[in-house]
């Protein structure tokens, strides 16, 4: 499976920096697979250690606290294959099992034996509350289930034929009705796969929803039990938070509220800080912060406490909605809302090119879907997701607009209509394939 990461890491293991890269990401989205590749394609001596595994079992790292005791247990696992940094390198898996060797990380590396590389499932959670982790010495890059692109091009769409799309898509020119329906038809097909690999893989080799089904409910399942780090009281309010992110996004406004988890009146966003934490951090939810002051840059305005959660991975999402019907997604079936999932593969997508995710809230005029940060024009660019045909109906998106305090002249309407368009008001109306370009 291509995976554009895979330059990103090739690139950084040959530039000599003095920095370990570590990559963070939920769980099953394909880290190991692809750090293995490069690994084995670039050096000579490829040395894999499964740090969770170590610690269900062997526990050979547990208590390895030195450089010198580092080694040790390494060569017992492999010293006929540590040779030089140049031709060595070690992957520490999952190394959120032992968050003491992220620590160890800056001394391993400046022995300057070997090359490292790490990754981490709940990294996010580690290094949130772990404060010895050096972090001028590591290099944390993020990584997302496979995005629209990346499902492209595992179908075998070309990626000369995806920088033709790139060009009409900055020229803001619409594709030929024969192409449109075929980007359509795949953008439908990725609804129902997600950019789960395992479950991707499987999409295409069998054309069987029914395993494809099983394989991203096993995943939800296993993704709502995994909160290893907490207590009962702890894992069973992020079970059901997490639990609840489907049902909610079924909901008009689409927010978590605080006082469903428990059924308890009283209780506050701040109640539940630990839980949001976690599943933001580790990967398996996407935050999407309310904001009713849009002035750039977003970060500095965003109200913590109206907050919206989107699964992390969209097939999971149409697994829970629909089942094995996948006529709902494929025929727009009048009696199905898709409003969910698109705006849900749109939250997947914007955060795979790592942008920070806001929606406009206003009591008064309603609400934009997705802010993002437009740093070319130092502004906010509003993002509306229609899955229907009144693509052209967006009382909120016009107020916002018509705001000269926000200081926004551009937006974009995201729908499943093909022609390309500018309005007088700057809303340019795109067909939803395009969000992989943004």
């Amino acid at each position: 499976m291509y995976r554009k990461i895979k330059a990103y890491i090739s690139e950084f293991l040959k530039s000599g920096t003095n920095k370990v890269l570590v990559i963070d990401g939920a769980r099953q989205i394909g880290k190991s697979y692809i750090i293995r590749e490069v690994g084995t394609e670039l050096f000579e001596n490829y040395i894999e250690i499964n740090l969770l595994e170590d610690s269900l079992n062997n526990r050979y790292f547990e208590n390895t606290k030195t450089s010198s005791d580092f080694y040790l247990q390494l060569s017992m696992i492999a010293g006929n294959k540590l040779k030089e940094k140049e031709n060595t390198l070690v992957f520490l898996d999952e190394i959120q099992a032992y968050p003491h060797l992220l620590t160890l990380l800056k001394f391993l590396n400046q022995d300057n034996r070997f090359t490292y590389i790490a990754s981490g499932s709940l990294l996010g959670v580690t290094l949130s509350q772990t404060s010895s982790i050096p972090m001028g010495s590591i290099e944390v890059k993020h990584m997302y289930p496979m995005d629209f692109e990346e499902f492209l091009i595992a179908n075998n769409f070309g990626q000369f034929a995806i920088s033709v799309l790139r060009e009409k898509f900055k020229k803001k020119e619409s594709l030929e009705e024969n192409i449109h329906n075929n980007l359509l038809n795949l953008f439908k097909k990725y609804l129902l796969s997600g950019g789960l690999p395992e479950a991707v893989k499987t999409f295409i080799e069998t054309s069987n929803i029914v395993k494809v089904r099983t394989i991203q409910k096993q995943i939800h399942e296993y993704y709502g039990m995994d909160a290893s780090k907490y207590d009962l009281e702890h894992k069973l309010k992020i079970k059901r938070i997490f639990d609840m992110i489907p049902s909610t996004l079924e909901n008009k406004k689409k927010r978590i509220i605080v006082q469903d988890i428990e059924n308890k009146k009283g209780k506050r966003f701040s109640n539940y800080q630990d839980e949001f934490d976690y599943l933001i951090n580790s990967g398996v939810a996407l935050e999407v912060k309310a904001i009713s002051t849009p002035v750039f840059p977003l970060d500095e305005h965003s109200a913590k406490n109206l907050l919206k959660l989107y699964l992390n991975d969209v097939g999971i999402l149409s697994a829970l909605l629909y089942e094995n019907n996948i006529r709902a997604i494929l025929d727009n079936q009048n009696s199905v809302n898709l409003g969910t999932v698109y705006e849900a593969v749109v939250a997947q997508e914007l955060k795979a090119h790592e942008k920070s995710l806001f929606y406009y809230d206003n009591k008064a005029k309603g609400e934009v879907d997705f802010l993002i940060n437009d740093y070319d024009s130092l502004s906010v660019l509003p993002i509306e997701v229609k899955s229907g045909k009144d693509y052209y109906i967006h009382s909120a998106l016009n107020s916002f607009l018509q705001n000269s305090d926000y200081n926004v002249s551009n937006a974009i309407v995201l729908s499943n209509e093909r022609t390309v368009s500018t309005d007088t008001n700057g809303i340019t109306y795109m067909p939803i394939y395009y969000v992989m370009f943004l």
